[in-house]
């Protein structure tokens, strides 16, 4: 068993884990930094926990990790990903000897972890994180629209009310029914209208004068 005198210490090695260990997720060091920051953590726990504890505390950990590469690979909602960062500060802050040490050791896991972000600026980002972060920007020209095409053609047409309009009904546009709104003015059903802007999927009409 190790020993670690100074409890700033606790910062330095497990901040040095995360940054390694979270910044193998963010790009492709092809098994580099896993290594160091399984060196790092492992010198962290070894010397304060004794065996069982160690795997214990070192199991936590490394879920607290799992579970951010799943939340990176399938739900991309971030849920998976936060829990799986309580778990790392559970298990860090659990095995330090006093609660000063804790504290370093809790800092090193978000410092460590924010740090990791400037590798995306160096090594080749992995492709699981392009769901998350949108990288390609959404544009027209390349291909993308943020608003539907076929609702920005109906500005301008005229329809009639299929529903009271209180401010937001249905109307009747060539045809097709669409979810409307007004400006705040409540309009009774079968009264003519006009499409008077399109904001994405939002149509604001007005009565036909």
């Amino acid at each position: 068993m190790l020993n670690i005198e100074a409890e700033w210490i606790s910062f330095v090695i497990v901040g040095f884990a995360t940054l390694f260990l979270v910044g193998e997720i963010l790009v492709n060091a092809k098994g580099i930094f896993s290594l160091l920051g399984l060196g790092f953590i492992t010198v962290y726990f070894s010397s304060f926990l004794d065996t069982g504890m160690f795997f214990i505390m070192l199991i936590i950990y490394f879920v607290g990790i799992l579970l951010i590469v799943i939340d990176g690979k399938v739900l991309n909602d971030g849920t998976l990903a936060v829990i799986g960062t309580v778990l790392m500060v559970v298990s860090v802050g659990f095995a330090s000897p006093n609660w000063l040490a804790g504290t370093y050791a809790v800092l090193g896991v978000f410092i460590g972890g924010l740090s990791s972000l400037l590798f995306l600026k160096v090594f080749k980002k992995r492709n699981m994180w392009t769901k998350i972060t949108l990288f390609d920007q959404l544009t027209e020209e390349e291909g993308y629209s943020s608003i539907n095409t076929t609702y920005k053609s109906l500005i301008g047409k005229t329809g009639i009310t299929r529903t009271d309009m209180r401010p937001i009904g249905t109307v009747k546009v060539e045809e097709k029914e669409y979810s409307a709104i007004t400006q705040g003015k409540w309009l009774k059903k079968d009264t003519e209208i006009v499409i008077e802007s399109v904001d994405g999927t939002r149509i604001l009409v007005k009565e036909k004068q």
